[in-house]
């Protein structure tokens, strides 16, 4: 095991063991690095490539024959191949292990198994009027059971085993709640339908038999996992197996080697399988408060690792700047309170705390600083800036507007020339984007089932017309899609496709203010001269229809029609072959790719195809809320390779980056109830009950990927959140790291006033304050904005008033 507080030291050091090709060892031997994210993957292929066969400047290296698979991949596929178990037919895997939950579910509740009276409550078959709402929950209860069994299986294995064995306890020695003790006899219904032993159980004759016979497992004889701050305890124990016959390399960014020698000191060699003691029972180590509240995860994976007998090495980091920034990272290396703050320039801005009326106002002011970074340091790239996010779906429009760009190409850099914002010229890049928004035509499957699930407003039709891949479909342009909602308004649609959808909430009389009522009125509008205003039937031909827009009203008409069939395609119980074919239909008549963008509909396709492969074999009977269920994570944000590292200002969320240094790490939207993240666990998990240590824990998890950034810092670390109520003005305070943060800068630097004084700058509301263009005023020695074009409306906003007329 490796440790030092700096990622780029491990990975130089990597390299070393790399470059080490042993003599009579093929040269050209592919090598084994697992990665926790794409991100971390990029970065280090990049810096491989300037230490491997490259020359003394750097430069002429190459990254090739590494395999960068995260480290639960390795895992799984040493564990398949030790025991004989393909992982294409696994029916444990978390996709597939759903329907077999499902199943097992319907079987219990249609039984009548005392045991199962909880979960009969929850999906219910009474027919009463929830009894749709209570069905659709059946495949999100089946998705999280299976997420929580290969929970237990991966992170507290004993748990498990000892169900298999019929004891119903919680995997460290207590019974089960009593609350939870169905979910014992679940999973031995489970594992009785499936027939097949379950990882945990698997667990144990992988580790005997890639102890025994190295051969077993078709790996290197040298692997290394990088980067991680959480191994679960299968985890572990694979890796101690594995090497036994190879060098295994664990390469772990941690923040303090004194805290390490702390932790580790009294930890006792444990078996293979052994729990983990309870994680109330362990006491905190830090010295250091800051590292009391955010090193936990690194601090308890380094003490499973040590207990599983790692010899360590540490390796030194270059030590941190003179500067605010340097002493706190200083301070967090040693683990101590520094006695004496350390003198540092009165004008040091190595930390950067910014105070702003909501998220809007937060992008602009982060524009500001980046751009401010950029003009003081010639040096200074792009590619040398990352801003991390809690909620990057939030903020990513946001930034889109600040910046520019939707894309992340920015504008051409002679755009302030045109009045436009410098930080227009810059190039952004949002990293992991969740597909339904970067793919337009997985956008018009989720707004598709969205709006299956509603009442069909007259609004929600007419945005779904005005989605890029719908309007290349039904060839409408921005004046058309303006028409459109203009005919809506006087057609007097309002609700509903037809009588159907209003049948649903009781009013399947009322045929007036529907979308099938609208669209006659529109074409009667077409094919009645414009003096003939009598009604037909019940509709009266709409007055507004030009000659011109005959065609465009055959367009809309038809785009309607379809999507009345569709609808009522998406409703009632049908099998998930059924739904997928309805969805599969919805693409090709409500959407067109672009041609020169072929793999969106490849994606999009590809999507539907997980959700078939992963439902073969069953015939289970779904709603559209399962169907939501089944897609929902399959269309969340994950980021590939190719996101990261592209040599423009990378945007992303908080884990595919973490711990990668960078001169410039700015934290946007750190706010208060923002972040950590919400962490209330799932009342139905045993884990989060009474956790072992090195368990899974959120915001845990959240104030170590905090502590990451921190120490990943190498000159300058930005930190941006809501200040005041962008409405009332009211003060809203920090998220409660950014408050710790400031403690530890009191601590390690001497600043005047403290750094709360010294480092928190509050910005006006507007853009065209004039406090942002006076020097000095917004903590930057000149103007803190570059916006010309507000530039001259604050100097315009000084001028004399005119008088009320």
């Amino acid at each position: 095991m490796h440790t030092s507080p700096r990622a780029d030291v491990l990975v130089d050091a990597l390299a070393d063991v790399l470059a080490d090709v042993p003599p009579g060892t093929d040269p050209f031997a592919r090598e084994v690095v697992a990665v926790p994210t794409r991100g971390v993957e990029r970065w280090v292929a990049q810096r491989l490539s300037h230490r491997l066969g490259a020359g003394p400047d750097g430069e002429a290296g190459v990254c090739a024959r590494i395999d960068f698979d995260p480290p639960a991949r390795l895992v799984r596929d040493a564990v398949a191949a030790a025991t004989g178990t393909a992982r294409d037919d696994d029916p444990w895997e978390p996709e597939r292990l759903v329907w077999h939950v499902l199943r097992a579910v319907d079987a219990a509740v249609a039984a009548g198994e005392a045991w199962a009276h909880p979960l009969a409550r929850h999906v219910t078959d009474e027919p009463d009027a929830r009894d749709a709402v209570r069905r659709g929950r059946r495949v999100r209860l089946a998705q999280r059971l299976a997420g929580a069994f290969t929970a237990y299986a991966a992170q507290r294995p004993s748990l498990v085993t000892a169900w298999a064995a019929g004891d119903d306890e919680d995997g460290a020695g207590a019974p089960l709640p009593a609350d939870l003790a169905w979910q014992a006899p679940l999973w031995r219904a489970v594992r009785a339908d499936l027939g097949v032993a379950s990882p945990a159980e698997r667990l144990a004759d992988a580790v005997r038999a890639l102890t025994v016979d190295p051969g077993v497992v078709d790996l290197p004889g040298r692997l290394s996992v990088l980067g991680p701050t959480r191994l679960s305890r299968a985890h572990v124990d694979v890796l101690a197996a594995l090497a036994v016959h190879r060098d295994v390399h664990v390469w772990l960014p941690h923040p303090s080697d004194a805290l390490w020698h702390r932790a580790a000191r009294g930890v006792e060699p444990a078996a293979p399988g052994t729990p983990a003691p309870r994680r109330a029972d362990g006491p905190t180590v830090a010295v250091h408060p800051l590292l009391a509240s955010t090193a936990r995860d690194a601090t308890e994976l380094g003490a499973r690792l040590t207990a599983a007998g790692a010899d360590v090495t540490h390796h030194a980091a270059p030590a941190p700047p003179p500067t605010v920034l340097g002493a706190v990272q200083a301070a967090l290396r040693a683990d101590e309170r520094p006695a004496v703050p350390a003198a540092v320039a009165p004008d040091d801005r190595s930390v950067q705390v910014h105070a702003c009326h909501g998220r809007g106002r937060q992008v602009e002011v982060l524009r500001e600083v980046v751009l401010g970074l950029l003009a003081d340091d010639p040096t200074l790239q792009p590619r040398d800036v990352v801003v991390l996010c809690p909620d990057v779906e939030a903020f990513a429009p946001l930034v889109a507007a600040a910046f520019g760009t939707a894309s992340g190409t920015g504008a051409d850099a002679d755009g302030a020339e045109r009045g436009t914002h410098p930080g227009r010229s810059l190039r952004v890049r949002l990293a992991d984007r969740a597909p339904a928004r970067t793919n337009p035509l997985l956008r018009v499957l989720s707004d598709l089932l969205a709006l299956a699930g509603s009442r069909v407003t007259a609004s929600a039709v007419v945005d779904l017309a005005g989605l890029p891949a719908v309007r290349r479909r039904f060839g409408f342009d921005d004046a058309a899609v303006e028409r459109l909602r203009a005919w809506a308004l006087e057609s007097g649609a309002r609700w509903g496709e037809d009588q159907a959808r209003r049948a649903r909430y009781g009013l399947g009389a009322v045929a007036q203010g529907t979308w099938r009522t609208a669209t006659d009125r529109l074409l009667l509008g077409v094919a009645m001269a414009e003096e003939d205003h009598r009604f037909v039937g019940s509709a009266l031909p709409l007055d507004d229809v030009d000659s011109t827009d005959v065609d465009l009203a055959g367009r809309f008409a038809e785009l309607v029609d379809r999507l009345t069939g569709l609808l009522a395609e998406l409703d009632g119980e049908r099998p998930a072959s059924a739904w997928l074919a309805t969805l599969e239909r919805a693409l090709a008549l409500l959407a067109l790719a672009d041609p020169d963008d072929a793999w969106q509909e490849v994606g999009a396709r590809a999507v539907l195809a997980d959700v078939r492969t992963s439902s073969a074999g069953t015939d289970a009977p779904l709603r559209l809320a399962d169907v939501v269920a089944l897609l929902e994570p399959r269309l969340a944000g994950r980021p590939t390779r190719a996101g990261f590292r592209t040599g423009a200002l990378t945007v992303c969320s908080l884990e595919p980056m973490r711990a990668v240094p960078h001169r410039v790490v700015c934290l946007l939207g750190l706010d208060d109830g923002a972040f950590p993240r919400a962490g209330t666990p799932d009342g139905d998990d045993v884990l989060a009950r009474d956790p072992l240590v090195g368990e899974r824990d959120r915001r845990t998890e959240d104030r170590q990927l905090f502590l990451d950034a921190v120490t990943a810092a190498g000159e300058h670390l930005v930190v941006v959140h809501s200040g005041a109520d962008e409405r009332t003005g009211a003060p809203r305070p920090p998220a409660v790291p950014v408050g710790e943060l400031l403690d530890a800068v009191d601590e390690a630097a001497a600043l005047p006033g403290g750094a709360r004084a010294a480092l928190v700058v509050h910005h006006p509301l507007q853009t065209v304050d004039e406090r942002n263009f006076t020097p000095g005023a917004l903590g930057r020695p000149g103007p803190f904005s570059f916006d010309d074009v507000d530039r001259r409306a604050a100097l315009v906003a000084r001028g004399p008033r005119l008088p009320r007329p």
